[in-house]
C-alpha cells in the first residue's frame, strides 16, 4: 500500500477513531490525545500493515492497545513503592492503629460499679447481660418473673445513676 492510500485510508476512518477514543476516554482531550498516538503508530508503522488484511480493525487494535497500556501505566503511577528498609513509608500515615486505652479504663471502671452492686441485682443483672432469658434467669434463679425484671431494671438504674455521678466528678475536677 502507497503512502498516500495509506494516508487517504486513515483519513476516512478519522472520524470513527475519534468516536472511538471517545468511548475508551470518556474526555475529550484524552480522547485527542488517544487519536494522535494512534495515528502517529500507525503512521510509523504503516509498513508493518500487510496488505489484504482489514485496515480498519488494524487501526482499531492499535488505539485499543495505546489505551490499554495508557491505563495500565496510570495504575502503576499510583501504586507507591517503598523501598525503604522498614517500610516506614508505606506503614505511616493511612492505617491507624487504634488506642483502647480509653475504653479499656472505661470498661474497667464499668465492671468495678458492675461488681458493687448488690448480689440479689447484680446476678441477674449479669445473667441478662450475657444473653439470658428472663424467663431462664427466673428458672435458674428460683424467682418469680417480675421479681428478676424489676432486679434487672433497678440495677440498670442504679448503674446509669453511678456512671453519671462518676464522669460529672471527673468533668467536675478536670474544670477546677
Amino acid at each position: 500500500m502507497s503512502t498516500i492510500e495509506f494516508d487517504n485510508r486513515f483519513h476516512q476512518l478519522s472520524t470513527m477513531l475519534q468516536s472511538f477514543a471517545y468511548k475508551l476516554t470518556k474526555n475529550g482531550e484524552d480522547a485527542k490525545d488517544l487519536f494522535q498516538e494512534t495515528a502517529f503508530r500507525a503512521m510509523t508503522n504503516r509498513d508493518k500493515f500487510r496488505a489484504g488484511t482489514n485496515f480498519k480493525a488494524w487501526l482499531f487494535t492499535i488505539m485499543k492497545n495505546i489505551f490499554i497500556n495508557n491505563y495500565r501505566k496510570k495504575v502503576k503511577a499510583n501504586t507507591i513503592m517503598d523501598s525503604t528498609d522498614n517500610m516506614f513509608y508505606i506503614n505511616s500515615g493511612k492505617n491507624v492503629i487504634a488506642n483502647d486505652a480509653t475504653s479499656n479504663i472505661m470498661m474497667d471502671e464499668l465492671t468495678t460499679m458492675v461488681e458493687n452492686l448488690e448480689e440479689t441485682m447484680r446476678v441477674p443483672f449479669l445473667m441478662h447481660y450475657q444473653g439470658y432469658k428472663y424467663q431462664e434467669i427466673a428458672d435458674h434463679l428460683e424467682l418469680p418473673l417480675g421479681t428478676v425484671k424489676s432486679r434487672i431494671f433497678f440495677a440498670r438504674k442504679e448503674l446509669k445513676e453511678n456512671v453519671e455521678s462518676f464522669y460529672q466528678s471527673l468533668e467536675e475536677a478536670k474544670a477546677s
